[in-house]
Parts: structure tokens; C-alpha cells; sequence
């Protein structure tokens, strides 16, 4: 039997479905992905580039998991008026408020922090993923939307991901290149 806590923390969390990325939407877009959507090109561009040595299931965990806090906080951006510390902070307690019914919660808090302190290889990739995604993302909707510049995007993307073949990855799909 499902408890009422944990059937509330499971709705909680789909809400993620609905909650659009507001990065897109402060650059003018209307029709944007949601966090969740976000959350699965995160995950399945782990799952495809992910290097040989890596733990797997971390990896698809971590990148699932990564925004689960927004599902309570909103989708926060550096335009807002919010320091690091404040989101950390934000973001944790929702994690903790949203894990307290599920059987395990210790590591997926783990796992989360992990990801938010970069102190892992597993961590550094999924950063790196949640970063391409963000790249390639700009680049469908410049597709799009003629009045969109995905360069803010895109700049900002390459400037945190070190992975040769994930530069070429959005550089070659920015500029049209096969």
C-alpha cells in the first residue's frame, strides 16, 4: 500500500511537467520545454555519450534527479534576484521535503549534492549533459524562431564543458553542419 505522504511526494514531483523553463521564457519564447523535458534530454544524452568507466546508474540518476527541487521552487535563473547560496539552500530543502516518504532518500540526497558540489566524474558529466542539452535546445528553437539568438545559449554552454566532443557536438549543430 502507497501512503498518503508518498503519493503527495510522487504528484509533487510530476509537476515538473508543468513547470516551463524559465531561461526560455525570459529570452522571449512562448511554447518552451518543461523542467521534465529538460530533465530527459539530460538523461538520454547521458545515456548515449556516456564514456566506458563511468558509474551508469549514477549517471542516469543523478541526471533525472538533478532538478527535482523545482518542482517546489520554481525554476530558478541567474537573472533572478537569488544568490547560489540561496538557491542551494532552496533547492535542498525541497529535495529533503520531497524524499522524506521514499524508502532510500539518503542517496538520492547524496546524489543530488554530489551533482550541485561537481565532486564527482559522474558529476562533471552530468553537468556537462545538463549544459549540451541547454545548447542544443537554443539551436531547435533558432530553428524555430527567427527572432531567437541561441548565441547567449550556446556560449554560455561551451564556456562550462570541457568534453572535445561535446564542443564539436554543438558547434558543428549551430552552425548547420552535418
Amino acid at each position: 500500500m502507497i501512503s498518503l505522504e508518498l503519493r503527495k511526494a510522487l504528484l509533487d514531483a510530476l509537476k515538473l511537467k508543468e513547470i516551463s523553463r524559465a531561461g526560455w521564457i525570459n529570452s522571449g519564447l512562448k511554447n518552451v520545454e518543461s523542467v521534465a523535458a529538460h530533465s530527459w534530454g539530460v538523461s538520454y544524452l547521458a545515456l548515449i555519450l556516456m564514456p566506458e568507466g563511468l558509474d551508469k546508474e549514477k549517471i542516469l540518476s543523478m541526471a533525472i534527479f538533478h532538478d527535482l527541487g523545482e518542482a517546489i521552487i520554481g525554476d530558478i535563473t541567474p537573472d533572478d534576484e537569488v544568490t547560489k547560496q540561496e538557491k542551494y539552500d532552496l533547492e535542498l530543502n525541497a529535495i529533503e521535503e520531497l524524499t522524506k516518504p521514499i524508502n532510500g532518500r539518503e542517496k538520492l540526497i547524496d546524489l543530488w549534492y554530489e551533482y550541485e558540489k561537481n565532486i564527482t566524474l559522474e558529476a562533471k558529466f552530468v553537468k556537462a549533459c545538463d549544459k549540451l542539452d541547454m545548447a542544443l535546445q537554443a539551436t531547435l528553437y533558432s530553428l524555430n524562431e527567427d527572432s531567437f539568438n541561441p548565441k547567449e545559449f550556446i556560449d554560455s554552454a561551451l564556456s562550462k564543458i570541457d568534453d572535445e566532443c561535446m564542443r564539436l557536438l554543438i558547434d558543428s549543430t549551430a552552425n548547420g553542419k552535418n
